[in-house]
Order: C-alpha cells, then structure tokens, then sequence
C-alpha cells in the first residue's frame, strides 16, 4: 500500500526533486529529504522555492523561447 502511494505521488508530483537529483548525480530520496530538513529551518520557504522551481520545469520552453538563437535579424 505504501510503494503504490508513493510511486503515484512520484509519478503525479511535479518532477523537481528528481530533476535536481539527475542534475546532481545523487538518489532522489537525498534530495526530497533535504526539502523536508529545510522545512524545519526555513519555516515553509522552500515550499515556495519548490512551487516556483515546479512553475519553471513545467514551462522551461516557453521561457527560453525569447533566448534562442534568431537566424536573422528579421526573424521575430
């Protein structure tokens, strides 16, 4: 009952703690601890990082969009 739980969560949360440990080359669970040991220090701070981290994975395209490379000056 608890792995069907938490593998629905890790499924249907938003990614960003498996994103970060893939860009560390670290577990997953290290990653989501340290979120709920800074949950203790900061006092819900990070769980408005956490949102606002989710909000850039969810539209990271749209936001590097204007960046990229433009062939021509004309090309808007």
């Amino acid at each position: 009952m608890i792995d069907r739980i938490k593998t629905w969560f890790e499924t249907q949360a938003f990614g960003v703690c498996d994103w970060w440990a893939h860009k560390l080359n670290i577990r997953t669970e290290q990653v989501r601890l340290s979120f709920i040991y800074l949950s203790f220090v900061t006092a819900g701070l990070h769980l408005v990082l956490y949102l606002i981290m989710a909000f850039v994975l969810k539209h990271k395209e749209r936001i590097k969009q204007p960046f990229r490379k433009r062939r021509s000056v004309w090309e808007l």
